[in-house]
């Protein structure tokens, strides 16, 4: 569904007051009008000392943000807003300590709410599989150590990463960090990410045999020289993965990689509506469900 461009000056019109965003999520959540999730009645009243809605039927009382991505969020609702807007606009990012700055919140609430906003992106991007001829690999991601570098590399982690090819130009992408690279990975990234009976295009390693289980696999022998002409999209998708994770966060730990290569793949599956992007995420945040990180994060 196509969405409309927005600058910052029209955000700020739309949604800069309180009121303005609550209606935004109070029309997502309940679009033909209020509808009690206790008894199904559809007329209430609102709370004005609870900041509730109460149900006239049952008198059961629901809070706007309840069973939302804002669930128990103690912010107020312009800030999320804002922060989605930021998280959006930017083609390269934000990062918590930049946002921190720009919503006036410590550094650990704009880490949680970038993470919020992430999970709300991996899910849009469940959504996609890849189709007809695939280039997949895999790749490591993490900092500079002596030693080996590649595949087994200590204090790396693996990433398998698949981009459809259209001709000359990539299609969708997809990017998951695992364990490590194996059958049995290799397998559950192709169900969860690819349709069945397509053309999956792959180097030799033995692990990546699972493949021909559900597609068509065409592999080969590449010598490192050989890799950008037998599978030159989905190097060139790893290439900009790491340069958008060292751009703007200047790398990440492998427990959070999988959220920052989410935010990656939801960018450059959407490059084409970079103009619509910041409503096209804020549909997604104000559509999800509750996001409840661990007590630690």
């Amino acid at each position: 569904m196509k969405m409309p461009a927005i600058s910052l000056l029209e955000w700020q019109q739309r949604y800069g007051t309180e009121k303005s965003c609550a209606e935004a999520l109070l029309k997502t959540r309940w679009p033909d009008g209020f509808m009690c999730p206790h008894c199904g009645t559809t007329k209430a009243y609102y709370v004005h000392g609870r900041n509730v809605y109460q149900c006239s039927g049952c008198r059961h009382q629901v809070s706007l943000t309840a069973d939302t991505m804002f669930h128990s969020t103690n912010l107020p609702l312009v800030k999320w807003f804002w922060a989605i807007y930021l998280t959006a606009s930017d083609k390269g990012g934000i990062s918590a300590l930049r946002l921190r700055k720009h919503i006036k919140v410590s550094w650990p609430t704009a880490r949680n709410m970038l993470r919020k906003i992430r999970i709300a992106m991996a899910h849009r991007n469940s959504l996609c599989r890849l189709e007809k001829i695939i280039e997949f690999d895999d790749t490591v991601v993490g900092g500079k150590r002596t030693g080996k570098r590649g595949r087994g590399a200590a204090g790396k982690k693996p990433v398998l990463v698949a981009v459809e090819t259209r001709g000359e130009k990539a299609g969708i992408v997809a990017m998951e960090a695992v364990g490590s690279v194996s059958k049995e990975t290799v397998r559950e990234f192709i169900r969860y990410h690819v349709k069945d009976g397509q053309t999956v295009r792959t180097d030799a390693l033995s692990a990546l045999n699972s493949v021909n289980e559900t597609q068509q696999h065409e592999k080969r022998v590449t010598p490192p020289e050989e890799a950008s002409k037998w599978l030159p999209m989905v190097h060139i998708m790893i290439g900009n993965m790491k340069a958008f994770i060292n751009g703007t966060f200047h790398g990440v730990s492998s427990q959070y990689l999988q959220e920052y290569l989410d935010e990656f793949c939801y960018r450059f599956n959407r490059r084409f509506w970079e103009d619509e992007l910041p409503l096209r995420l804020l549909n997604a945040c104000l559509a999800h469900s509750p996001v409840r990180l661990a007590e630690n994060c």
